[in-house]
């Protein structure tokens, strides 16, 4: 996708890589699982946890052997980041020393975000997420070894997940980010859905906690009601998309809005009958009519290529 030294989809050894089959709507979107593929979207179902007030974060198996860490996911930067260094808002962290395939590139890397900053380096390292695709994937990751505002109290997650385009990839855009490492290593459509279920802090974390699902290579139907309707995206580097109008049932919010640029889950709308989303790659975004009680669902389905 972008060539260079830190490309990994053109150095990962794929022979042990399950090729995966999916229908398709025609579009190149896949709607539903195929039995024969790799990929089982139902297996992907609640895969996420957390809530809207301290973000969605999915379990991963980080180096050789495996770490396990929660990760954050973020549709509003394009770095896979993890602790490397103990913080006092975390119980455990990646230790780079005790994974034989852990790889430094010397790169020192920086990443400030609405709410935070970390520093670190860029390094390379294989993961595996247990409710996700099958495969192991060769990514690049920065190891956090300070940061400033970004782990905070009563959090459950040790990194960050960036699901934007290279354009936002630190320290340059030649780093390629997660999920297109996973797209060019594992053959799957370039296509990611998202549901983020509850509103505001959980009032309890092991009693009804809120969760939610991170599909990879598509969107399971039985998460979602209605028709899929698309908008453009207008640059590509967040789901940036221009609103027009925004309406809560049949009401019309009278609000004056130009441009929404996704910062965090652009989408994230509470409600019953509206629901927005983002599809990426043919420069569509979508907005679905929705009945189930949930946080939106946006669906991005990008491109290999700008």
């Amino acid at each position: 996708m972008y060539p260079g030294k830190y490309n990994l989809s053109t150095e990962a050894n794929l022979s042990s890589v399950r090729v995966v089959a999916l229908k398709s709507d025609g579009d190149g979107l896949s709607l539903a699982s195929d039995p024969s593929g790799t990929i089982n979207f139902l297996d992907m179902v609640n895969n996420l946890q957390g809530d809207s007030g301290r973000g969605y974060y999915i379990e991963m198996s980080v180096g050789t052997p495996g770490q396990k860490l929660n990760i954050l996911v973020d549709t509003g930067s394009s770095n896979f980041a993890v602790a490397a260094a103990p913080h006092t808002f975390i119980t455990h962290y990646f230790n780079t020393a005790l994974s034989s395939t852990y790889q430094s590139t010397g790169r020192p890397v920086a990443v400030r975000y609405t709410q935070g900053s970390l520093k670190g380096e860029l390094g390379t390292d294989f993961v595996s997420i247990p409710k996700g695709p099958n495969g192991t994937i060769a990514i690049n990751i920065v190891a956090i070894l300070s940061s400033d505002g970004f782990f905070l109290p009563g959090i459950n997650w040790q990194g960050i997940l960036g699901l934007a385009y290279p354009e936002l990839a630190q320290p340059d855009s030649v780093v390629e980010p997660f999920f297109n490492s996973v797209v060019n290593q594992l053959g799957i459509p370039n296509t990611f859905s998202l549901q983020m279920c509850g509103a505001g802090l959980a009032p309890s974390s092991t009693v009804n906690p809120s969760a939610g699902s991170l599909i990879m290579g598509g969107a399971e139907p039985a998460l979602y009601r209605g028709s899929i309707w698309y908008t453009p995206i207008i640059q590509e580097w967040y789901y940036q998309v221009e609103v027009l109008k925004l309406e809560v049932g049949e009401q019309n919010l009278s609000l004056d809005c130009k441009e929404l640029m996704d910062r965090k889950w652009a989408g994230e709308t509470e409600g019953e009958t509206c629901c927005k989303g983002q599809q990426a790659g043919t420069h569509d975004s979508w907005v679905e009519d929705c009945s189930l009680p949930t946080w939106a669902l946006p669906l991005h389905h990008r491109h290999a290529n700008k």
